[in-house]
């Protein structure tokens, strides 16, 4: 799909204040209200805008410890993948599930309220996750960055 200024203007605008009313919006990125809605229903309809929601900070939620967990699977098993992933979509304290290329299979990132939680979570619902053949994790301390935005 192809975006024009006018499109980028509008994302960028977007990006920043996904909230902001529609016809400010349209005035912030120079286009008339009816061009801003046709142009937002073209960029939903040719998968650019995928979704629209809100973004949870979850430390404001209790939840102080965030942790990356790296897992290398066995692979002797051809459904291991397919396991895993099924098994770790139903423990609720996994946010995040990636898949890799490499050494790495697969990351979960784990949010807990404290050591004692993810020491708990682990233990019963992380160890338990079927073809773990290795596994490292990864205690984030600090997030200096954190843009969804691109560089329009």
């Amino acid at each position: 799909m192809q975006i024009d200024e006018a499109d980028r203007r509008i994302l960028r605008h977007y990006l920043a204040e996904p909230g902001l009313d529609r016809a400010v919006l349209a005035e912030r990125a120079g286009v008339t209200t009816a061009t801003l809605w046709r142009r937002l229903e073209r960029l939903r309809e040719g998968g650019v805008i995928r979704a629209e929601g809100a973004v949870i900070n979850w430390r404001r939620l209790g939840y102080e410890v965030e942790v990356s967990l790296r897992f290398t699977l066995d692979k002797t098993n051809p459904r291991a993948f397919d396991e895993f992933i099924e098994a770790s979509r139903e423990v609720p304290e996994v946010v995040a599930i990636e898949t890799f290329l490499g050494r790495v299979d697969v990351r979960l990132n784990v949010i807990a309220r404290d050591m004692a939680h993810y020491q708990e979570v682990y233990r019963t619902r992380i160890l338990a996750l079927p073809h773990i053949a290795e596994l490292d994790a990864l205690m984030l301390i600090a997030t200096i960055k954190d843009d969804e935005g691109l560089p329009l």
